[in-house]
């Protein structure tokens, strides 16, 4: 191991202004932590773009090397549950903005952030499923959990072209489920097709606050990636029974809905949390997703690029540029 790696580093000027490169970093200067993995893959999130460039205030201390998700291999380890040469994944647990993430050589973190790679997936598909594709396993085994089954109907899925959506579609659809896809990108119907989409509706159509409390049950259950008027408008065409999975405001923090949906239908809204998920949950939705998801649809969704291509990334991703799952090559397998 050499006393230094290669790493895109973040640093904050006295205006403030967030700017990064690819530095040589020194070894003793990674965080606490009872691993170190030696980082194979990470990938481009939106969340990435928004610490790339300084959006949010999402990191508190420079220099960082941002990445919330990294697969790789353990280099060193000093936590039980981990030995030098397993082959490891990481989403979640604000790695990336609290914590120096994967774009780097080598990341160091808390051995209980990690879960060993399932049987059947490789480094590289690992991230192209990241923090992405975990969640939208977890919304998958959440609804399941709360009763939605293949045999009681459509199941909607907005903000289908992009990586959450993506993922859940192709695994809804391996799981027997009819998909209704919401996107506002005609070009993307051919793509979510090949994923197992049946059927779209443009996103457009639940766009608009709804002008009813309650229209007509449509949908057993639904993934929503957009929240504001979209999440109001699937409530109240959700059937008796259903379910919503909250996993993203792509469309804004605040819902304005009412009440009957849940007192007369008994809808459920279900808050979608993947950073900190605790540990054995997450091994359950790892195994799930890989003895599931057709490896070729995963190959569908990913494209993979280099790792100096990380800055443009993160500016086309805050751009919508981005379709699917960008994975990065930090040393390869």
């Amino acid at each position: 191991m050499t006393d230094t790696f290669k790493a895109y580093l973040l640093r904050e000027g006295d205006d403030r202004k967030v700017t990064g490169a690819f530095e040589d970093v020194a070894m003793s200067d990674l965080p606490e932590g009872d691993v170190t993995v030696r980082v194979a893959y990470s990938t481009v999130n939106y969340k990435d773009g928004m610490v790339m460039n300084g959006i949010g205030r999402l990191v508190r201390s420079y220099p960082h090397v941002p990445g919330v998700d990294f697969s790789g291999v353990v280099e060193t380890s000093d936590n039980p549950g981990f030995k030098p040469g397993d082959k490891v994944v990481l989403t979640g647990w604000r790695v990336g903005e609290m914590h120096w993430g994967g774009y780097g050589e080598l990341a160091r973190v808390k051995g209980d952030w990690l879960v060993k790679l399932p049987d059947g997936l490789s480094l590289s598909r690992a991230m192209a499923l990241g923090t992405a594709g975990f969640t939208a396993g977890l919304a998958v085994d959440t609804l399941e959990t709360a009763g939605m089954d293949p045999s009681k109907g459509e199941v909607l899925v907005t903000g289908a072209a992009g990586g959450v959506g993506s993922v859940a579609v192709a695994l809804l659809a391996a799981k027997g489920y009819s998909v209704v896809a919401a996107t506002g990108r005609a070009e993307t119907h051919d793509y979510l097709t090949d994923l197992g989409a049946a059927s779209f509706i443009d996103r457009a159509e639940l766009a608009e606050q709804p002008s009813r409390p309650l229209n007509k049950e449509r949908f057993q259950a639904a993934i929503d990636n957009v929240a504001g008027p979209t999440l109001a408008n699937l409530l109240t065409q959700i059937a008796y029974g259903g379910s919503v999975a909250a996993v993203g405001l792509a469309g804004g923090n605040d819902v304005s809905t009412t009440v009957l949906p849940f007192l007369l239908r008994g809808v459920n809204l279900l808050g979608i949390d993947s950073v900190m998920c605790p540990a054995e949950r997450r091994r359950k939705v790892w195994s799930m997703i890989a003895g599931t998801l057709p490896m070729e649809k995963l190959d569908a969704i990913s494209h993979s690029h280099g790792f100096d291509e990380l800055p443009v990334l993160g500016k086309a991703i805050l751009k919508g540029e981005v379709r699917g799952r960008a994975v990065v090559t930090v040393g390869g397998e």
